[in-house]
């Protein structure tokens, strides 16, 4: 049985077999028989982490310690609100800050717990509900992850899609299994406002392989983002 410990770009955290291509924390979330308690952070710093790092290995869903969370990918991450990990993603987390530093117009990048307590604030509630806002897919970059309407559906059915080469690309935990065309409506956007500035000012997250399988059938698209691929 898949532990639970995959996070959706809601933020929520399930049970799935499908390994990420990212894993993070949010500090200690495992009770003492190695599942998932009630809470689901103990830290604002919601970071997003190499699968690996100089070797470093240990059993997940340990108790007392932090609890290792997985994402399909940086887009992912992003969007259920995490940021990089300063440490084994060091150059990550420079490009991040400095990326925040140009779009808030500062003369110094913030330091990482005035990152994190402004990141909590838009990523969730007093009730602990998912935080989103409105906006035109027009004006939102390309990494950012939003809420759209089911293609076809006659219901309000609908699905988390992320925005990669003005397209948009349903999400699974599996991996992006849909591409439809960018259309320019109100959307509700996942991914964090000041996450959403930092892409505009230049961050490229890394996308799942799934992402570029969607875009093969179409000769006539033409590639207009140099988001690194996974």
């Amino acid at each position: 049985m898949p532990l639970q410990n995959r996070v959706t770009p809601y933020g929520e955290i399930i049970a799935h077999p499908a390994r990420g291509t990212f894993t993070g924390n949010r500090g200690c979330l495992s009770d003492e028989a190695g599942e998932l308690a009630r809470r689901r952070w103990r830290l604002k710093a919601w970071i997003t982490c190499q699968l690996s790092y100089k070797g470093w290995w240990r059993p997940v869903m340990q108790p007392g310690v932090w609890t290792e969370l997985f994402f399909l990918d940086e887009a992912t991450a992003l969007a259920a609100g995490h940021r990089p990990c300063a440490l084994c993603r060091r150059e990550n987390y420079d490009r991040y800050r400095k990326a925040w530093m140009r779009a808030a117009g500062l003369n110094s990048p913030l330091r990482a717990t005035e990152m994190d307590g402004l990141l909590h604030q838009e990523r969730t509630n007093r009730n602990r509900g998912k935080v989103t806002f409105r906006a035109r897919l027009s004006d939102l970059p390309a990494g950012t992850m939003v809420i759209a309407p089911a293609p076809g559906s006659t219901r309000a059915a609908k699905r988390a899609a992320l925005i990669y080469e003005a397209r948009l690309l349903e999400w699974s935990p599996g991996g992006y299994t849909r591409s439809s065309a960018l259309k320019d409506t109100e959307v509700e956007v996942l991914t964090p406002k000041s996450s959403v500035m930092v892409l505009a000012a230049g961050y490229n997250p890394l996308i799942h392989e799934s992402a570029d399988g969607l875009l093969i059938d179409l000769p006539a698209f033409r590639l207009n983002s140099n988001a690194p691929r996974r």
